[in-house]
């Protein structure tokens, strides 16, 4: 499923307020990634990060369009409506025309809270009454019992086994209107979306919103109180349990002596919670009270909407409360309370361990040096959002935070980086003094090799040889007239089209014995020097050679018939037979026999020349 928070990173300017804001730490900073992220098996859906979020970059997971979907279905659907609508909704002037919205939205039943508070909190006097020395934390605030399991898993035997009023109001209403029924449970806590998951069977609830989502999607349907007449809850209604949004509701809703001498029970809110719970793992021997904490009074839950005002929400509730009390059927309500009192209420906790390993000193007194910290047991800025330099380094220890989070390291860098960037900047403009040289200079090396090339393009053509070069693939890269000249008209055609046959395919221009010569070299990277062929009647003299290692090779062609060539070759054979001889005449036995046959060959070679090319006359 989708995490309940999630950090939108283009929107994100890494202010590193929601750090700052977190009490657990469930938002980390990497060096790679720089802009923060939730680790949602931290975090506990306190919302404080979104409430300081300036960017508004922190996304709280949409339910909206699972309840489209199931008011879609036509099946039963219930509401289940924190008291606290009374604060949330003061621009509505009755708490029944807001019942009146809900339905036309397409809910069945609409139930308030407050009577599974009474439910509970009858619960929770009974317990106290009973716990014999044992002492809880009261589970109500989805936030609290979060903290605990994930950061005081020892005091998860302390949680009372006592479901949410909400958990309680789910079991009446599947009792009333069927197990079929769908509930959703209308909310001013975020964390309520993840909480509803851990109840099963007759207390399971399906969906959970927030307020701010219930006002979209009144102004969505176009729903307003002006246009509707009066509705009421259904029953059963709750009596004292409307006061549940307040911290300390509960505990007058379940009648439970408060007068400061006398009350079992210590009730804190805010941020007040974290240090209370410490409070009772360390001393709940010497305080001997119960606990009834809240991260946030339910009044101004992050599902509420932003920049509500404490009191006047306060004083919304109890005129709310009051106006509900004096209507009350208190007879049955009572009998109510007698129909559900045999409700299994229990639940159970899972421990959930999220503390990471400590750092060894050495590790934190490195971490502390990089960051110039040298008083770490100074309380520091707080910038950072860590309570102290030693806080931050075991962070950045833990990988939840990066040195640049740091204020004096950061402006430090920045110094230091300043000083680099102009150097860098001088450098660079040296860099680009040279680099406009040298573009230049390779221009003219540029123009002086295309004018080269061009020279060699010339003087190739004008070669009486055959020349080409071609690839790997036996592909043509280059040649000059002369080898177009002894492929054909063929060859002369294709050359008007592609001068210079670029891209020919040579084993389609010559015979296996003649293109055979130039894949031996690309294969042995070993140039042939001097090799006749006979083609077409002529006897040509082949060298093909390397120019790059099995990729490019070139061959240069003479036409031995050609006069020019003729009479070159003809000295040059007789000179090499005249060599030959006088070094083979020295030498014996079978030596001179090798000689002689050497000579016949080459004499017989020149014969053939001259028969050749006289039979060639003749014709």
């Amino acid at each position: 499923m989708e995490p309940l928070l999630k950090i939108n990173s283009e929107t994100c300017i890494a202010c590193y307020a929601c750090v700052r804001a977190c009490p657990v730490k469930a938002i980390r900073v990497q060096t790679e990634k720089v802009k923060p992220e939730i680790i949602p098996e931290r975090c506990i859906g306190c919302g404080s990060c979104v409430a300081v979020c300036g960017p508004g970059a922190i996304e709280v997971r949409n339910s909206l369009d699972d309840l489209r979907k199931i008011l879609g279905r036509g099946k039963k659907v219930a509401a289940l409506v924190d008291p606290s609508i009374a604060g949330e909704f003061p621009d509505i002037t009755d708490y029944r025309k807001f019942v009146q919205m809900l339905r036309m939205l397409g809910f069945q039943y609409i139930n308030e809270v407050a009577f599974g508070v009474d439910l509970v909190a009858k619960a929770y006097k009974d317990l106290f009454k009973k716990s014999k020395g044992k002492y809880y934390i009261m589970s109500n605030d989805p936030v609290t019992v979060s903290f605990v399991e994930k950061y005081k898993p020892a005091l998860v035997p302390n949680l009372a086994p006592i479901i949410p009023p909400v958990a309680a109001t789910a079991k009446v209403i599947r009792k009333i209107a069927g197990e079929d029924v769908i509930l959703v449970h209308i909310s001013p806590l975020i964390a309520s979306k993840d909480e509803i998951r851990r109840f099963e069977g007759d207390s399971r609830i399906d969906l959970a919103i927030t307020f701010v989502e219930l006002r979209e999607l009144f102004s969505e349907a176009n729903i307003h109180e002006t246009d509707l007449e009066y509705s009421d809850f259904d029953a059963p209604l709750g009596f004292k349990g409307s006061f549940f949004p307040v911290a300390n509701g509960i505990i007058q809703a379940a009648g439970i002596e408060e007068e400061l001498h006398l009350t079992p029970v210590i009730t804190v809110e805010g941020n007040g919670m974290i240090d209370a719970i410490r409070e009772f793992e360390e001393d709940i021997g010497t305080i001997k009270h119960h606990f009834n904490l809240f991260y946030k009074e339910f009044l101004m839950g992050r599902g509420t909407s932003a920049g509500g005002r404490r009191i006047l929400r306060h004083s919304q509730l109890i005129k709310y409360v009051n106006k509900r009390i004096k209507t009350l059927d208190k007879d049955a309500w009572e009998a109510s309370m007698t129909e559900f009192e045999s409700l299994n209420l229990n639940r159970t906790f899972r421990a959930d361990d999220q503390s990471l390993p400590v750092p060894s000193e050495s590790k934190l007194n490195k971490i502390l040096k990089e960051i110039d910290q040298l008083n770490p047991s100074d309380i520091g800025c707080g910038a950072c959002g860590y309570a102290s330099c030693t806080d931050f380094a075991t962070a950045i220890a833990q990988g939840l935070a990066i040195p640049e989070m740091c204020n004096i390291y950061a402006s430090r860098n920045r110094q230091d980086h300043i000083q680099s960037l102009k150097i860098s900047n001088e450098k660079l403009a040296q860099a680009q003094d040279a680099l406009k040289r040298s573009e230049r200079l390779a221009q003219k090396e540029k123009e002086a090799a295309r004018e080269a090339s061009e020279i060699v393009r010339r003087m190739l053509h004008k070669l009486p040889s055959m020349v080409v070069i071609c690839d790997m693939n036996l592909k043509i890269i280059q040649t000059n007239d002369s080898f177009i000249e002894m492929l054909g008209e063929d060859a002369k055609e294709i050359n008007e089209v592609v001068p210079g046959l670029a891209g020919a395919d040579l084993k389609t221009l010559l015979p296996y014995n003649f293109y055979n010569l130039f894949t031996y070299v690309l294969a042995q990277n070993e140039s042939i020097t001097n090799r006749d062929i006979h083609h077409e009647g002529k006897i040509l003299n082949v060298s093909v050679f390397v120019i790059e290692k099995e990729k490019i090779v070139g061959a240069v062609i003479r036409d031995m018939s050609a006069p020019e060539v003729e009479k070159e070759e003809v000295v040059k054979r007789l000179t090499e037979v005249i060599d030959k001889n006088l070094s083979l005449a020295q030498q014996i036995g079978f030596i001179l026999g090798e000689g002689t046959s050497e000579a016949e060959r080459m004499l017989n070679s020149i014969i053939e020349s001259y028969n050749l090319r006289q039979d060639l006359k003749d014709r």
